[in-house]
C-alpha cells in the first residue's frame, strides 16, 4: 500500500463520526428509544432500538458497521432523526459483538452470514410483510446476503463497500489484512502495531469503547463466500464516499445486482454518513 493511500485510509479511521452538536443530539434522542433483545438461534442475545410510531409505512432496519454500533452509526449522523422526520418507523440493531448485544470472544459466533440469520430473526419479530433493509460497511455485506434469501426485502440500500464484496464476498485484503486486525486488536499495546490501517481501527475501536476481543473474534469470521448477488430482487441503491478507500471500483458490485444504482456523496468511509446528502439519499430512495 503506497504512502498516500495508507494516510488517506489513517484519515478515514479517525474521522468523527458525528459533530459535537450531533452527538448531544444523540444522547438525547438514544433516551427515548431503551434497547429491546432477543435471542438468536445460538443463544447470542442481540440488542435493538426503534423509533418513531408503527404505520402503514413499511419499517426501515438499520445495520452499522465494523466496531459501530446503532447509536454511532445511524443516530449520531442523523440518520435515524431524517427517517423519523419523513414519518417512517426505524428499527437499528446492535450486531452481535458490538453495542448492547452480547459479545462471546471466539470466531465460532461471527462471520455475517451469521449475523445476516439475526437479522432475519429481528424480522420474524417486527412480523411485517415487507422491510426495507440498510446497512453500512460490514452492515452492508451482513443486509446482501439477507436480501439474496429473505424475499421480504423490499428496498436495500447499502454504502461503505465496493468490488471486492462482488468478487470476494468482502472487503479486498489490499485495502484490510483481516488476520492482520484481528492480531492489532487483540494486541497490548498499540504502538505495536505496524500497518497504519489496522493501528487506525484499534484507534477507532478504543475510541468506540468496544470490546476489541470480540471484534477480532469477528474480523478472523469474516465472510469469504461468494454472495449471490443474482438473486437479489430486491431495488438497491449503493452509496459510497468519493474518497473512501474501502469501497473500490463501486460500479463492479452495482453491475452484479439487477437495477442497482450507484451515488457518490463526499466523504471517506466515516465520514461520508455524516454528509447530509448520505441521509437525504436514503429517505429519498426508500420513499
Amino acid at each position: 500500500m503506497n504512502t498516500c493511500r495508507s494516510a488517506r485510509i489513517e484519515r478515514d479511521l479517525l474521522t468523527p463520526i458525528a459533530r459535537p452538536a450531533e452527538r448531544q443530539e444523540y444522547g438525547s434522542f438514544m433516551s427515548h428509544a431503551p434497547a429491546r433483545q432477543f435471542t438468536a438461534s445460538d443463544g447470542i442475545e442481540i440488542a435493538y432500538f426503534s423509533w418513531g410510531r408503527e404505520s402503514d409505512e413499511v419499517p426501515v432496519v438499520l445495520h452499522h458497521g465494523f466496531a459501530a454500533s446503532a447509536q454511532s452509526n445511524w443516530v449520531a449522523p442523523g440518520v435515524v432523526g431524517a427517517l423519523v422526520d419523513a414519518g417512517r418507523q426505524v428499527v437499528a440493531v446492535d450486531a452481535r459483538g458490538h453495542g448492547f448485544s452480547d459479545k462471546p470472544h471466539d470466531a465460532a459466533s461471527y462471520g455475517e452470514q451469521r449475523m445476516a440469520r439475526d437479522l432475519v430473526s429481528l424480522f420474524d419479530i417486527l412480523d411485517r410483510p415487507d422491510i426495507d433493509l440498510v446497512g453500512y460497511s460490514m452492515g452492508a455485506i451482513v443486509a446482501l446476503i439477507a436480501a439474496s434469501f429473505d424475499t421480504r426485502i423490499q428496498r436495500l440500500v447499502v454504502g461503505g463497500v465496493g468490488a471486492g464484496v462482488a468478487e470476494l464476498g468482502r472487503v479486498e485484503r489490499r485495502h484490510l489484512d483481516t488476520d492482520a486486525l484481528a492480531v492489532g486488536l487483540r494486541a497490548d499495546d498499540p504502538a505495536s502495531i505496524a500497518d497504519p490501517v489496522v493501528r487506525q481501527f484499534r484507534k477507532f475501536a478504543d475510541r468506540q469503547g468496544a470490546d476489541r476481543f470480540a471484534l477480532a473474534a469477528q474480523s478472523e469470521a469474516r465472510n469469504t463466500s461468494p454472495i449471490a448477488l443474482d438473486q437479489i430482487t430486491a431495488p438497491t441503491l449503493l452509496i459510497v464516499g468519493d474518497e473512501d478507500q474501502l469501497a473500490q471500483r463501486p460500479d463492479v458490485l452495482v453491475g452484479a445486482i439487477q437495477g442497482a444504482t450507484l451515488m457518490t456523496v463526499a466523504g471517506d468511509h466515516l465520514s461520508a454518513v455524516a454528509n447530509p446528502d448520505f441521509a437525504r439519499a436514503i429517505v429519498d430512495f426508500l420513499s
